[in-house]
């Protein structure tokens, strides 16, 4: 996933509201958002290479999301699975503080990471590059791509200007918002429009892909955006609505739930 936006307690219906894009190979083979067969407490995407995910909740009151850090072009090999980090988190049962004491000893093992876990309770953030780094996240709107928490890149504030000019809508105050509810935050998750050249960061991979990754929404043949996703966490249920796209932005299907939130 390289693209998310959230809004925490800020909005009195979605203590925790969240709109992301996950780019990755179109090759990779994935599951469609549902619940895991080995935790029917736990919904999401999964990764059917190392098994992991990348935005997943469960209905024990729980979120972890996970997005690369782009710095160069060289392979970003490890012994680890990022994605391990975020379906492991929602299996659990432990705090985001004492899980990210466990993600601190091991994270030279995992691949470049930006992490962010919600335990019910707090919200957190963790990344390993350009070395270790955790805290907590103050309420607000925040953005998470592949590079610092909260940069300032144009993907970034487009995705939080949507989703913070949805959430003062009157669409936001739905019980259970419907397609046409939604319709606003997708079409800000599909902008393909690139960002001008001033304002593109530099993360190493020269000027032309950093122009191909600037959109919200990457197209293309063999990488891009796979899936849009929009998470509401409210008082006792969550929200759960994922877009998916081929190749080229074909579309893939479409899976919306709603989860009753069951704390323990």
């Amino acid at each position: 996933m390289c693209l998310i936006a959230l809004s925490w307690r800020s909005h009195p219906r979605y203590p925790l509201a969240l709109i992301a894009n996950r780019d990755e190979s179109h090759a990779r083979a994935a599951a469609a958002a549902g619940p895991d067969p080995e935790a029917p407490d736990v919904y999401g995407g999964r990764d059917l290479v190392q098994g992991g995910g990348w935005l997943m909740v469960s209905t024990r009151g729980r979120l972890a999301a996970v997005t690369n850090v782009r710095a160069g072009l060289a392979a970003d090999a490890a012994p680890r699975s990022r994605g391990a980090l975020v379906r492991g988190f929602v299996r659990g049962s432990v705090s985001a503080q004492a899980t990210l004491a466990t993600v601190r000893e091991q994270a030279p093992d995992y691949g470049r990471f930006n992490l962010v876990l919600w335990d019910g309770e707090s919200l957190a953030f963790a990344s390993n590059y350009p070395q270790y780094a955790e805290h907590p996240i103050a309420p607000g709107m925040h953005a998470m791509s592949n590079g610092a928490f909260d940069a300032q890149w144009p993907k970034s504030g487009h995705a939080t200007r949507a989703l913070s000019n949805w959430l003062a809508s009157p669409a936001s105050e739905r019980d259970s918002p419907d397609a046409e509810a939604l319709r606003p935050l997708f079409a800000a998750l599909a902008d393909t429009t690139p960002a001008p050249d001033a304002e593109l960061p530099d993360t190493g991979v020269g000027l032309e892909l950093e122009r191909v990754l600037s959109p919200p929404f990457v197209r293309g043949e063999r990488y891009g955006t796979r899936c849009s996703t929009i998470v509401l966490v409210g008082a006792d249920s969550i929200v759960f609505v994922e877009r998916r796209y081929g190749p080229d932005a074909a579309p893939g299907g479409e899976t919306a739930t709603v989860l009753p939130l069951r704390r323990p």
